[in-house]
């Protein structure tokens, strides 16, 4: 014990560990945000180049391309923080996450399908909430497996 590196293990270590995965799951949760915006925008523009037009009856105005970007990128930033939330207080994280998850998808399918929108649009718009949620799901689940085993 004369080295100086024989260290012994106190509860600063604990911390140290928590606070590393939790960066890491706000790390990689942050990254799969970005990458489902693009991929959820390009989906968009992809969705409007063939003639979908994204308007909805109520407000009369088709949404903008900026609008699926900020949108996706608000409810993955909602999905990260409930992930860290789950991996601090959930005995099974990444199952709990999952079907939160899942659960709340489905939650959100609901608008476009009452919005009155004609059937491209509707049927675009269904679409466009399961490509962020094919994103962000598994990474974020497969990122809390690997926090917790």
């Amino acid at each position: 014990m004369n080295s100086m590196n024989d260290t012994v293990a106190g509860p600063a270590s604990g911390r140290t560990s928590r606070t590393h995965r939790f960066r890491g799951l706000v790390g990689t949760g942050l990254v799969a945000t970005l990458a489902a915006m693009v991929a959820t925008t390009l989906a968009a523009a992809l969705a409007r180049a063939v003639g979908v037009d994204f308007e909805i009856p109520d407000g009369g105005e088709a949404i903008p391309l900026g609008g699926f970007a900020v949108v996706t990128g608000f409810f993955s930033v909602v999905g990260v923080v409930i992930a860290a939330a789950l991996l601090r207080w959930s005995a099974r994280p990444a199952e709990r996450f999952a079907w939160t998850a899942v659960a709340l998808t489905v939650i959100s399918l609901i608008p476009p399908l009452i919005a009155g929108a004609d059937a491209a649009t509707t049927t675009a718009l269904l679409g466009l909430h399961l490509v962020p949620a094919a994103v962000m799901i598994p990474t974020l689940t497969r990122s809390l497996r690997s926090r917790t085993e």
